[in-house]
């Protein structure tokens, strides 16, 4: 413990790293920086980026020392600095004159930049190297980076540059070109949590696991933020870290409650789950802090549930590791990411809403109602068990039975054996039988829409089908009729077309009498109206709207065209102003 005569230093501070053996969680960093030192291959300019409290400030200073080393063999730099060298404790302290640190967040202009190419034109006054510190880098401004370029592709061999930024984006690819850069990660839990358990040894304070379990957890990493935590925790706790006074800390609920809510609304039983959450916000719980640990707890089912092994991570606590595994077991995928989905959208509703409980209970009833809705395939499963042995049959064609339904209000439901392909009058343009593409020149007025389509003229692919009625089809002789929107010179168009596609010319007239044939896409929505008709007559796509109120049938697929690959489905042209 500090003693009582002196201030007291808080432990972000106290237990800064000197040396890169106690720099924890940067594995990566340091062997790249120990081969460069061996090798002699030292970069004059460093990058570190990095979330908040990872350590980016403290890798600077230590590779301030490691370039400054000096003994009493002489100058040599070394990443070995268990023992001080002769500017080890200036530069630690943060008062060596070759050592400058400037906050680019407070410092930002170009007048502050051309202070460091000034200074760059003389050489260290003690040291081997005068190292520049340069905090939050992307605060810059554009005209204090670009002042700093030249200076930074060709330093004199005494300068080093080293840049500490949370934003790598913001810094121009200009400069991180000139710069050796090192991405510092977050702390993994299992190593925070033993950096932890030696700092309080050494303090003196007793703390309980889930108590160190919802610290690491709330720091996210943050070797910093963890340590903040703890100060406050051991202040809030009267000198020992209990979970009771964590959670009362961090505005959180407890964890086994939490637990127990998401189970109460697994099973739908909303009454209780409400209570719970009101008995939790009169404790002081933040509503959207419970939606955000119910979603956490849900990610922690489900990775479990894929990842079997990740119940021995060290930042769970008692409870989750005791109850975690069977509700993954008990639990489908579907179901989860479902209740995923609907929590992440109502922490968001949450956070905007003038009555944050109000809105919170309105996402646990949602969450509830649809917890125990069962999957479309179960829906689909049941629904056929139940059907008499000696009800009819649904419905079919010459095809034979098949389709789906699609739900956009409520459920995607996906049905098959409930439609059957309608057999519709032959048309004029129907009359012929359509003939292969291959041939010379059209047959019938599908085989022209072909034609056009492999010639990729889209325009008049679209007019064939949206802008005439066929009336009549001979080899050389077209009769259409043209809609209302139909543009006239199309017939001209047409005409010009053919010659050019078949060699031959070809006559295009307009018939004008009162009797028209319906357009090609009229036609296909002639049939998509029927069959979307018999589908949606069906007893069983009855039974579905039922179950999943709000649902509408928005698309029917025949078995036949589902046999094969089921190719993407046809968007409508969006120029076609028909409809």
């Amino acid at each position: 413990m500090a003693d009582s005569g002196s201030p007291y230093v808080v432990l972000a501070r106290k237990y800064r790293p000197l040396s890169f053996e106690s720099l924890i969680g940067q594995d990566a960093m340091v062997r790249t920086l120990t081969n460069a030192f061996a090798a002699n291959r030292i970069h004059h300019a460093f990058i570190l980026t990095g979330v908040r409290g990872v350590g980016k400030t403290t890798t600077a200073r230590i590779l301030a020392r490691a370039f400054n080393y000096v003994d009493e063999t002489g100058q040599h730099p070394t990443l070995d600095l268990e023992t001080e060298g002769e500017h080890c404790r200036a530069i630690i302290e943060g008062r060596h004159v070759d050592v400058q640190e400037m906050d680019a967040a407070s410092n930002t202009s170009i007048d502050d930049i051309r202070e460091i190419i000034e200074s760059v034109k003389y050489g260290p006054v003690s040291a081997p190297f005068k190292v520049f510190i340069i905090d939050e880098v992307h605060m810059l401004s554009n005209s204090a980076f670009n002042g700093l370029l030249k200076t930074l592709e060709e330093p004199p061999p005494y300068v080093k540059f080293i840049f500490a930024t949370t934003e790598i984006r913001k810094v121009p690819v200009t400069i991180l070109s000139r710069c050796q850069r090192f991405d510092l990660r977050r702390v993994p839990p299992d190593t925070m949590t033993a950096y932890l358990e030696t700092l309080l040894e050494k303090e003196g304070v007793a703390t309980a696991p889930e108590a160190l379990a919802m610290i690491v957890r709330a720091g996210e990493g943050s070797v910093r933020d963890c340590q903040s935590l703890l100060d406050q925790a051991i202040a809030h706790g009267g000198g020992a870290i209990e979970a009771d006074s964590v959670r009362a800390m961090l505005g959180l609920a407890d964890r086994s409650v939490v637990i127990d809510l998401f189970e109460m609304l697994m099973k739908g039983d909303i009454a209780q789950a409400l209570d719970t959450n009101r008995a939790l916000y009169d404790s002081g719980a933040e509503p959207a802090t419970v939606l955000a640990d119910l979603a956490d707890f849900t990610h922690m089912v489900t990775r479990l549930k894929l990842v079997p092994g990740a119940s021995a991570d060290r930042s769970l606590t008692p409870d989750e590791k005791a109850r975690a595994p069977d509700l993954a077991q008990r639990l489908g995928i579907k179901v989860l990411t479902r209740t995923w989905q609907i929590l992440l959208k109502g922490i968001e509703e949450t956070a905007r809403a003038g009555n944050a409980l109000q809105s919170a209970e309105m996402v646990l009833v949602r969450l509830a109602h649809a917890a125990d809705l069962p999957t479309p395939d179960e829906v689909l499963e049941r629904l056929r068990n139940a059907t008499p042995p000696d009800a009819a049959p649904p419905p079919s064609g010459p095809a034979g039975p098949g389709g789906n339904t699609q739900s956009r209000a409520g459920p995607r439901v996906a049905a098959q054996n409930v439609a059957s392909r309608p057999d519709p009058a032959p048309t004029a343009h129907q009359a012929q039988a359509p003939v292969a593409e291959t041939l010379p020149m059209p047959r019938s007025y599908e085989a022209l829409v072909a034609l056009a389509a492999e010639k990729r003229d889209l325009a008049v692919k679209h007019a064939l089908e949206t802008s005439l009625r066929p009336v009549s089809f001979a080899e050389g002789r077209i009769e259409v009729q043209l809609t209302e929107r139909a543009d006239p010179s199309i017939v001209n168009t047409l005409s010009a077309r053919l010659r050019q596609w078949t060699g031959r010319n070809w006559m295009v007239t307009v018939d004008t009498r009162a009797e028209a044939p319906p357009t090609i896409a009229e036609t296909r929505k002639a049939e998509t109206d029927a069959r979307d008709a018999t589908a949606f007559d069906d007893p069983l796509v009855q039974e579905i709207l039922k179950t999943f109120p709000g649902a509408k049938l928005v698309d029917v697929r025949l078995r036949d065209d589902m046999g094969a690959e089921m190719p993407e489905p046809e968007h409508p042209d969006p120029t076609d102003e028909e409809d």
